[in-house]
């Protein structure tokens, strides 16, 4: 069970403000304004003075309830874009602050302090006070737990393949229709709402962009929170076999043998590096298959852990069979799946996954 809060609202942090529980202590936070308007039309969520030993300096503070990139980068243009009073330096406060977000602050000349602990506040001449490491305490609202992993990983995989779609429905059609797993399995299709659930995080996130459609911002961000979220098949049953014939033949022989089995069957991304990228063969191909047996009967191959040449693994996990690339007849995994499993791999397949990534950011029209 995790001890997460709910994320307070922006009245929330105020009073949080006016009982002193906003500080980094030795330094201390006191509320002397709230929704105080500035020259022309700046309006501020407060004016806090910040004590240190027996230096004061005064902020304006612009509150955001998220902290989300959307939230944070929102506050921040915010306090960017109204002129300061003379003598009050600026401040953001969120529910929480990562690192980098502190180091971004400190390059922009501008303060900051979340609920957590963390915060880095700088009155020039004056004194600077710092601290990292605390943990988010807060959770931030997402009616699926992780948009970047299983199922709901497919909805940003679409936009690796199709950057900018005008509507919902459209993109939930483009992930249905890319998913093997539905045209020839049991698999339920994915329902709009959780179409709609996902993009809303993505929005967030700001990797994609809601303007007159729905476009991909951030391809770069979408692959690295892919790849960090990324979780290989749990132990699936396998079956290693020594088949007759060069590879050629043993493409054509698993393909006309997964279609009189009746049972979808795709190669996994280490299996398809070779598409996208130069990389030497791998001696065995490994293929995905949610049933294995009823490939394994059609078969006459003999199982072996010497020197296989096809390795069938057992997994209905449908991100493994989405946006397949057909070649000669034969599934080849996309380069999404590729380049996530080259990432999991060793310092050579890591190595290869930045040719993949390459091959993907230029079939967007994203050069260097």
């Amino acid at each position: 069970m995790n001890d997460f809060r709910k994320t307070p609202t922006e009245s929330d942090i105020i009073e949080r403000l006016r009982r002193g529980e906003v500080a980094l202590p030795p330094l201390r936070l006191e509320i002397v304004e709230t929704e105080w308007a500035g020259e022309g039309s700046a309006v501020w969520d407060a004016v806090v003075v910040a004590s240190y030993n027996d230096q004061q300096a005064k902020f304006v503070v612009e509150c955001k309830a998220l902290s989300t990139p959307r939230g944070f980068n929102g506050a921040v243009q915010q306090i960017q874009s109204q002129p300061l009073p003379s003598g009050v330096l600026p401040m953001v406060i969120l529910p929480y602050l990562r690192d980098s977000q502190l180091r971004e602050l400190e390059a922009l000349g501008i303060s900051g302090v979340d609920l957590c602990g963390n915060g880095i506040v700088v009155a020039p001449g004056r004194f600077t006070v710092s601290r990292t490491g605390a943990k988010n305490q807060f959770s931030t609202y997402s009616p699926i737990r992780n948009v970047y992993r299983k199922n709901s990983s497919m909805v940003g995989r679409v936009f690796l393949a199709v950057p900018s779609f005008e509507s919902v429905q459209q993109i939930r059609e483009a992930i249905n229709a890319r998913n093997l797993l539905l045209s020839r399995w049991r698999k339920t299709p994915m329902g709009l709402s959780t179409v709609s659930k996902v993009l809303k995080v993505l929005e967030e996130d700001l990797i994609v962009k809601r303007n007159e459609g729905i476009r991909l911002l951030q391809p770069d961000k979408l692959l690295e929170s892919l790849k960090d979220n990324y979780a290989r098949p749990s132990n699936p049953p396998r079956i290693r076999l020594k088949l007759e014939g060069d590879r050629a033949a043993i493409l054509r022989l698993l393909t006309e043998q997964a279609d009189a089995a009746s049972v979808p069957m795709v190669a996994t991304g280490l299996s398809s590096a070779a598409r996208y990228a130069v990389m030497q063969r791998e001696d065995i191909l490994s293929v995905y298959c949610p049933r294995v047996d009823a490939l394994r009967d059609c078969l006459d191959g003999k199982e072996t852990d010497r020197f296989p040449n096809v390795e069938l693994i057992e997994t209905d996990e449908q991100p493994l069979y989405f946006d397949t690339r057909e070649a000669d007849g034969f599934c080849w995994a996309s380069p999404v799946q590729t380049y996530l499993e080259l990432m999991a791999g060793d310092k050579r397949d890591q190595e290869t996954a930045e040719q993949v990534k390459a091959y993907l950011l230029r079939s967007l029209g994203v050069t260097d």
